[in-house]
């Protein structure tokens, strides 16, 4: 107590000035209407400014689980799609309800390990096994292909990267549905190469290349890029085509996985003609 007492005469000029302050002021604001609406005005300032930064720091940590629910629901939008679905019309007497069934899914994930800069690249996604991923299933970005799954975990699984030589798409020109296979040739991230293209279709640059209906893991009409160049040399049968990638896998983060519902019976079906 008695220290108490002592700091206090210490100080006690200061407190002094502090209160005799503190109650000048209340009187200004008391009997100054100006002074009153300058308070008010700055106080509010700050308050607006103080809640704005909280809100602010607020929306960044939510930014995460707001993409992830838009994710999700732009793949139940695609799946949605009548691309995904095939026409089921085997009778005259279909009714409307029945007329499509649903043929595709399309499943979110984020992409947590990604190469362009080697011959061979890969990617990895944050969805596995437990996910319902499995091999052989396609993979897209919101602006075109991005690869195949290879390799499957409960958790994870990694791509077959487009930009990787054992990979191959089924593609074909939008318009008039010439078909070749397109593959990366190792050189630019940016291009790819799509081959056996015959001779006697005409072509243009800026032509729009799409997957074809040859598929088991893509879709049709999927994008992938468009012709940047194109040439025939004499004597050859196929044209060269170079073709501008859409998807810009420096920097892919978001991406969606493909599920064939119908995959499994038509790779039944085409192995017994094999055999």
């Amino acid at each position: 107590m008695r220290n108490l007492i002592f700091f206090i005469y210490k100080y006690y000029v200061f407190f002094m000035f502090f209160i005799l302050e503190v109650a000048a002021f209340m009187l200004i604001y008391r009997f100054n209407n100006y002074q009153r609406a300058s308070f008010v005005n700055y106080t509010t300032g700050v308050t607006s400014s103080f809640y704005t930064v909280v809100s602010n720091t607020h929306d960044y940590f939510n930014l995460r689980r707001v993409n992830d629910s838009l994710q999700i629901e732009n793949a139940r939008l695609r799946s949605e799609l009548l691309t995904s679905y095939y026409k089921n019309n085997f009778t005259p007497t279909q009714v409307n309800d029945t007329l499509y069934k649903q043929q595709y899914e399309y499943i979110p994930a984020q992409v947590v390990s990604n190469s362009v800069t080697k011959r061979n690249n890969y990617i990895t996604l944050n969805r596995g096994r437990l996910h319902g991923i499995e091999p052989e299933m396609g993979v897209i970005s919101e602006n075109g292909i991005v690869g195949i799954v290879m390799n499957v975990s409960d958790h994870y699984c990694t791509v077959l990267s487009l930009l990787n030589n054992n990979c191959k798409i089924s593609a074909k020109l939008q318009k008039n549905g010439a078909f070749g296979s397109l593959v990366w040739d190792g050189d630019d991230s940016k291009f790819a190469a799509l081959r056996d293209v015959n001779k006697h279709v005409p072509l243009l640059t800026n032509d729009l290349i799409i997957t074809s209906n040859f598929s088991t893991i893509f879709p049709e009409g999927i994008p992938i890029g468009k012709i940047y160049a194109h040439s025939l040399d004499a004597g050859d049968n196929f044209h060269t085509i170079k073709v501008e990638l859409f998807t810009d896998f420096s920097s892919v983060s978001t991406v969606y996985v493909i599920r064939n519902l119908l995959k499994q019976e038509q790779q039944d079906l085409q192995a017994t003609i094999k055999q």
